[in-house]
């Protein structure tokens, strides 16, 4: 979705945005706005830059289990995230916003939104709105209520609830935080409010919000709390999660019945995953609802920046571990092909679920460089284990050095709804092998697998029970959460996944990398004859091979310990990292208030553990 400059020509002359202690400063009418359909249209443009925008999107990802970065999240590091941290990251504010930080306590967009719901229900400035008018931007205000507010939810549990602007003298400046559940009651009220009173059921430019991508919200948020209560039975509200799994199953099949998304699969299966990804405009099967790039605004994104620079970003890499779930063609797990363990990269990439190649750099990838196409391995001055993203990235070195990304990047898509229906359902424990067929075998189809699209598994992967889900004794639903991870990966979701699963521990997985099995060998990743990397120890070999690039494995480098190694010292699995120990403690499910907000409102608590 493009932001929206524009909007405030008209808007800031008549409202100062502000904090929640603050009144809005009118120097035109309110008449001018709340008045016409243009003027509330102008007004809830302002709503969308709530949303990430398209760098944001994925950089949230830099706090995941299936990633590793140039450095250990403070988040995970003992000691080093407090109450009073302003930050963990040095990404964009939204991944601030997403990821802790004294920048979640932001209620400014709250108080524009509740300012815009109460005049709107004043009848005396809104005599001249069809009542249908009033109630689409209605609907559209309480659909960016509900996101500001899960938002809240997801990171600190009990917020307090506001619905109405206020003033410097109001009571409810200094209220106390309100329960988990009236809050989400609240939420999941706005989205039922929205999802009837939408009116527009299509946008052509896949950047606004329509009914569906209310329904399709709901479905991502009843999901959430759904699971949320399931598994932390901590909170003692696990009998009430069959109602909002219920709900995301009832949310998801409006979409799938009535809104005329599907999968896209117009590229065929080495290609079409990765085109809804690249694409300039927003796939129209499948993308229901994005941030669009526009060159001439200079509204752009910095995926290649971010993926292919040794320098900027995170330098984050898919870790083996993760790589391994990616299954065969033929339907069965990689991991039960004997000697998986010791495979080295070119072969096991091979014969895999075609989203992989989709995902990373392997076999035959190749780029422009200059206007001639070149083959392009792991680069290793980016990459720690050798599994380098290409998800968002465009294959042209001319968007590498800052942030030129003019490929749209999605916020809402057809993939994410069946996978919502399909996990709600198994929850529920009905999920039938039709459901499966239609949600977990339509995406893998898309992916070239050829077996298991019709039936529910019966059988449990034991890898994924042993790294992964050691409680899960459900086959479908550790299925469901493969997939969920491999279709959904770098889009935002993995982190909060894991919250609601209870599963963040595995946020401290090892960062390993691809097996080596010897030094100063030059390795050939994408076999076209020419290698690609050799590792060493002690001084580097010399003379060395043209084009090789050397990485350092010793167990000190320049008098200190060196975050490249090799599992089994001389061979073995690369490592990166594991002299910064990561940690988890179950406070971690809840941010910490940050002190600061609560030394001027005693009343707020803090959560527990902090």
């Amino acid at each position: 979705m493009k932001k929206i400059y524009w909007f405030s020509i008209l808007i800031t002359a008549f409202l100062s945005s502000c904090e929640l202690e603050q009144l809005p400063e009118a120097s035109a009418s309110k008449e001018a706005v709340f008045g016409s359909e243009k003027g509330l249209e102008l007004y809830a443009n302002s709503f969308y830059n709530m949303l990430p925008s398209g760098s944001d999107v994925y950089r949230t990802e830099c706090i995941t289990d299936y990633g590793a970065r140039r450095d250990a999240p403070a988040f995970l590091v003992a000691g080093s995230y407090t109450p009073t941290s302003t930050d963990i990251t040095n990404e964009s504010a939204y991944t601030r916003v997403s990821l802790g930080g004294d920048a979640n306590w932001v209620w400014t967009s709250l108080r524009n939104i509740n300012y815009f719901i109460a005049n709107l229900n004043d009848p005396a400035l809104t005599s001249k709105i069809s009542a249908d008018v009033r109630m689409n931007y209605l609907g559209l205000a309480r659909f960016f209520r509900a996101w500001f507010y899960f938002e809240k939810v997801k990171r600190y549990g009990d917020v307090p609830w506001i619905n109405k602007p206020l003033d410097v003298n109001d009571p409810d400046l200094n209220k106390q935080r309100d329960p988990r559940t009236l809050v989400m009651d609240s939420i999941l009220a706005d989205l039922n409010y929205a999802c009837a009173n939408i009116k527009m059921t299509s946008d052509a430019s896949r950047s606004l919000v329509t009914k569906y991508v209310a329904y399709a919200y709901k479905s991502r948020v009843c999901l959430f709390e759904g699971t949320f209560r399931k598994y932390h039975t901590e909170l003692g509200l696990s009998a009430t999660a069959g109602t909002w799994l219920t709900e995301a199953v009832n949310a998801a099949q409006v979409v799938m019945d009535e809104s005329g998304f599907k999968i896209y699969e117009g590229a065929g299966t080495s290609a079409s995953y990765r085109r809804v990804f690249t694409s300039t405009a927003p796939v129209a099967d499948e993308v229901m609802m994005a941030n669009v790039m526009d060159l001439s605004l200079s509204v752009l994104h910095t995926a290649n920046w971010i993926f292919t620079s040794s320098t900027t970003g995170i330098r984050f890499n898919f870790i083996r571990t993760f790589i391994n779930t990616y299954l065969k063609t033929d339907g069965t797990p990689f991991t039960e092909t004997p000697g998986y363990e010791t495979m080295l990269f070119p072969d096991e990439v091979k014969d895999r679920d075609k989203r992989l190649q989709q995902t990373i750099r392997m076999g035959e990838y190749m780029r422009l460089s200059g206007g001639t196409l070149v083959p392009a391995p792991p680069n290793f001055a980016y990459s720690y284990t050798g599994y380098q993203p290409i998800k968002w990235s465009l294959d042209d070195t001319y968007y590498d050095t800052r942030d030129l990304n003019i490929n749209a990047v999605s916020l809402f898509r057809y993939a994410e709804v069946l996978l919502n229906y399909a996990e709600a359902k198994a929850e529920l424990g009905t999920l039938s092998d039709e459901d499966w067929a239609l949600t977990i075998g339509k995406l893998r189809s898309r992916a070239g697998i050829i077996g298991g699209l019709t039936a529910k598994p019966t059988v449990v992967d034991l890898y994924l029970t042993e790294k992964y889900f050691p409680d899960i004794a459900d086959p479908v639903i550790l299925e469901i959460r493969r997939e969920r991870a491999i279709e959904l990966c770098m889009e935002g979701f993995r982190f909060y996944d894991l919250m609601r699963w209870k599963r963040g521990e595995l946020l401290t997985m090892e960062w390993n990398g691809m097996y080596v099995p010897e030094l100063v060998t030059p390795m050939d990743l994408n076999e076209d004859g020419t290698p690609d990397v050799a590792f060493y120890q002690g001084d580097k070999p010399s003379p060395a091979v043209p084009g090789v690039s050397y990485i350092n494995v010793s167990e000190t480098s320049g008098g200190k310990p060196n975050s490249q190694r090799l599992k089994n010292g001389t061979y073995g699995e690369m490592t990166w990292l594991n002299t910064i120990p990561r940690t988890w403690e179950d406070k971690m499910y809840f941010y910490p208030i940050p002190e600061a907000d609560r030394l001027m409102n005693p009343e707020l608590l803090q959560n527990q553990g902090w």
